[in-house]
């Protein structure tokens, strides 16, 4: 048996900044073997700053200003936190994380880049947004250019900083609201454009008084309010968006870690690593250079990536360090709104529309190291047996209920079962145990992992496993786990092992669950599965029993599957994916709460998809059902994905299994009801009276639920979607 070589070191990279994106990129094609690399990171994507002006003149999309984390770390063979890093246990060797257990390390880099809020300002924190971090800004500037369309606020902005960035987001802004005639105010607490040569600062004022930019110098802002700005002299600046731009401050929690700090920043020496400890390294804007101090700014992180891999190998027992000497002075390219832009070196401006050709070539060339071809298919050997091709095909093999077996060859292998203790066996969601006056329900859910993040796939399997006792109607009781972990050292399989813990406690605990014990192994990959329990206090609510005139409540979206398959081929978008894992780890103990005690017939959608798990409850009773395609609750992107040709292993063996019964047209949304759903929502079919009040206390829950369909009568099973 092939087995993959063992892991034993940690590196941790903290932020997905510039830096550390280009390290995984280079990761990606030249990995040390024996390294696991996590990445943490509170977004699933992280916005270039090059492009951030022209997408605020409209000149880019959204899309194609943001580097897709979840892709490159696929790509990387590293796993991606998603959280905010919020302090650091040098002595433990730990990364502490906002929402979750800490992460551990051997060997740890900083790239959490800089902020531009001003919280020293009354009234700042509620009412103006940040240029830095860029995420935010760019959504609420999407979020506010929507209200002005709608006339729902005035075209009046504030920014308060008038540097280089400050000045450049104003002609962005200046240039997109055009047609709304809009007031820009540039607040600066000294001169305009301090750190720029004087002909470029000339030419650049100028710019702005063609777009009829306000400008105040030795301006003091005293409070932001929901109506704009006052100053210390009493007057008000009218704005329905603030923006601060003024200055760079560190992040908050770097203060507490114990390293030298210049100003907040990490002091680092021309190896890139703290001067204060070896095992952390700090590049980019939350880093000081003190053999070389520098403003900040994004071409020095750039730069910094090709000698913080090697150096972060060498450190990890590959190779020499190297020595990072930055140039003195760069190219200042200034977009001016329109798409031309201004050049600024050695005090020589130059300006024109072939300055912003350049400035999108290079940023062009920039991001498209990070928009990748997919994986190659594994490659057969010179021989093989017939088949093999036909069996590996050109996509990966999926994770979570993705990997499943198909419902037919179950069905094929699977015993009657003859003990009369049993009172319900195979094909229903659980099994019914007798024990004298007390009935219990046992299931057991075995996964694949679909994330590197052994907490986040921890919760994910104890969620699903949970779904088939919540399904029951049954109060969750014991649990034994079966983890499964690549070979590893063993410090990295007591922090692995403490991850899996911790997330399945985060599920289980919540629930009334005990986990009482378990089993582990190491193996080639990551696989988590729990045993559950679950007592019942009275009649347990089954797939049987469902009637004509029923309608059907789902209460989670539809599209894990897709989403899922499509992140191992590095094709699904960051966001769809980080929505995929939140609804993933959604609890449906309350919803069963709500649910069993009305509902006739209830079961939970997992691998075999809607479609399949409804044709369970109908066969039970010959019973036929119409699902509305239209309001399929779907996850974003899903449907796209499907669209696209992306679909889950085992969903072609889902509409197989359907045969006749299932009648729907082709479509991507048709589609999504054979498409498996890892820790899928409830499935429950209810009287027409009580539907919509139960939808509503759903919803308030905070569950996506909708009526899909209704039981339409016998002659069944059979289900037509339209």
């Amino acid at each position: 048996m092939h087995m993959p070589l063992p892991l034993t070191r940690d590196l941790v990279l903290i932020g997905g900044g510039h830096t550390h994106a280009l390290v995984l990129h280079r990761w990606a094609m030249h990995p040390l073997p024996g390294v696991r690399v996590t990445v943490i990171n509170p977004d699933p994507v992280a916005p270039y700053t090059g492009m951030l002006p022209g997408f605020i003149a409209g000149h880019y999309r959204r899309e194609e200003l943001d580097i897709d984390l979840v892709r490159l770390a696929r790509r990387a063979g590293a796993r991606l936190v998603l959280g905010k890093a919020s302090a650091l246990d040098r002595t433990e060797k730990l990364v502490h994380v906002q929402g979750r257990p800490p992460i551990a390390y051997d060997l740890a880099a900083i790239d959490i880049g800089i902020t531009s809020d001003l919280p020293m300002i009354p009234g700042y924190r509620d009412h103006a947004v940040s240029a830095k971090p860029l995420g935010r800004y760019a959504q609420q500037w999407e979020d506010w250019c929507a209200k002005l369309e709608t006339g729902a606020v005035a075209a009046r902005i504030a920014v308060i900083g008038g540097g280089v960035a400050g000045v450049e987001l104003a002609l962005a802004m200046a240039y997109r609201l055009q047609p709304h005639a809009p007031q820009i105010t540039i607040l600066q607490s000294g001169a305009l454009l301090p750190n720029i040569g004087a002909q470029a600062r000339k030419r650049l004022i100028g710019h702005l008084e063609r777009f009829s930019v306000t400008i105040v110098e030795q301006a003091k802002v005293t409070e932001v309010t929901p109506l704009g700005v006052i100053l210390a002299d009493g007057t008000q600046i009218a704005a329905s968006l603030v923006l601060g731009a003024a200055g760079s401050r560190p992040q908050d929690w770097l203060q507490d870690t114990g390293l030298e700090l210049a100003d907040g920043f990490v002091t680092v020496d021309p190896y890139l690593r703290s001067v204060t400890d070896p095992a952390i390294f700090a590049v980019g804007d939350c880093a000081h250079m003190a053999h070389a101090p520098r403003a900040k700014a994004g071409v020095y992180a750039v730069r910094q990536a090709p000698y913080l891999f090697d150096n972060l190998r060498a450190a990890l027992g590959a190779g020499r360090l190297r020595a990072y000497k930055p140039q003195r002075d760069y190219l200042k390219l200034v977009s001016l709104g329109d798409k031309t832009a201004l050049a600024d070196k050695w005090s020589l401006p130059l300006e024109g529309r072939w300055l912003w050709g350049l400035k999108d070539r290079i940023d062009a060339k920039f991001m498209g190291q990070f928009r990748d071809p997919r994986p190659m298919a594994p490659a057969l050997p010179p021989a093989a047996a017939d088949g093999l091709a036909e069996m590996l095909g050109d996509k990966p093999l999926c994770g979570g209920c993705g990997a499943k077996m198909g419902a037919q060859t179950l069905r094929a292998a699977l015993p009657d079962v003859t003990r009369t203790d049993v009172e319900a066996g195979i094909g229903d969601d659980a099994a019914i145990l007798r024990m004298g006056d007390l009935r219990q329900v046992i299931a057991t859910d075995h996964l694949r992992a679909l994330t590197d993040d052994p907490w986040m796939m921890a919760r994910i399997a104890a969620t699903h496993a949970l779904g088939d006792i919540w399904a029951m109607g049954a109060r969750p009781q014991a649990a034994l786990a079966q983890v499964t972990l690549p070979r590893m050292a063993p410090e990295l399989q007591t922090r692995t092992l403490r991850e899996v813990m911790a997330g399945a406690q985060s599920v289980l605990e919540p629930a009334g669950v005990a986990l009482v014990g378990g089993h582990s192994a190491m193996g080639a990959e990551m696989q988590l599965g729990f045993t559950v329990t679950g007592l019942l206090d009275g009649a347990a609510t089954t797939k049987a029993g469902a009637q004509p005139g029923d309608v059907l409540i789902l209460t989670k979206p539809l599209g894990t599957g897709v989403i899922m398959a499509a992140e191992m081929q590095w094709a699904a978008p960051g966001g769809a994916v980080a929505g995929a894992l939140h609804a993933m780890v959604q609890s449906q103990g309350c919803a069963a709460e709500l649910l069993a005690p009305v509902a006739h017939a209830m079961t939970d959608v997992t691998g075999f998809g809607l479609a399949g798990h409804l044709a369970e409850m109908l066969e039970q009773d010959g019973l036929s059902a119409r699902l509305n395609l239209g309001a399929l609750p779907v996850l974003d992107g899903a449907e796209a994905l499907v669209a696209a040709g992306y679909y889950s292993s085992i969903a072609a063996d889902n509409r197989a299994a359907l045969g006749a019964i299932l009648v729907a047209p082709d479509t991507a949304r048709a589609a999504l009801l054979v498409d498996p759903q890892t820790a899928g929502g409830l499935l429950a079919a209810v009287a027409p009276a009580q539907a919509m009040a139960i939808i509503a206390k759903l919803q308030e829950m905070g569950f996506t639920a909708a009526i899909v369909g209704e039981v339409t009568g016998q002659n069944g099973p059979q289900i037509i979607g339209e």
